[in-house]
């Protein structure tokens, strides 16, 4: 695996819990784009995106290729996040870091 992910929660879970949420996002995520070796590269250059025209970039401000990066990112973190919560994530105070 090329990169680290950690569950943060507001509440107390148990490490089984914490494993399973951790697992079924990063298998939703690595699914997403394609592959665990992809999810390092593609978070940074959609960091360095967010850094520059921050986190709702105009579309126009964006080349082709950093809008596709933008959307494929947050597209494949949505799915991601939908796995690991299910369809109640935004009623979890949790979310999760990754480092590369």
């Amino acid at each position: 695996m090329s990169y680290r992910l950690k569950l943060y929660a507001s509440e107390e879970i148990s490490s089984q819990d914490r494993l399973a949420a951790e697992q079924r996002f990063r298998r939703a995520l690595d699914d997403a784009l394609g592959d665990a070796n992809l999810v390092a590269p593609i978070y940074r250059a959609y960091r360095q995106i967010v850094a520059i025209y921050g986190e709702a970039p105009s579309p126009d401000t964006l080349t082709d290729a950093q809008q596709q990066v933008f959307d494929h990112w947050q597209a494949a973190e949505l799915a991601a996040v939908t796995a690991a919560f299910g369809p109640h994530r935004y009623l979890e105070e949790a979310y999760f870091e990754i480092q590369d």
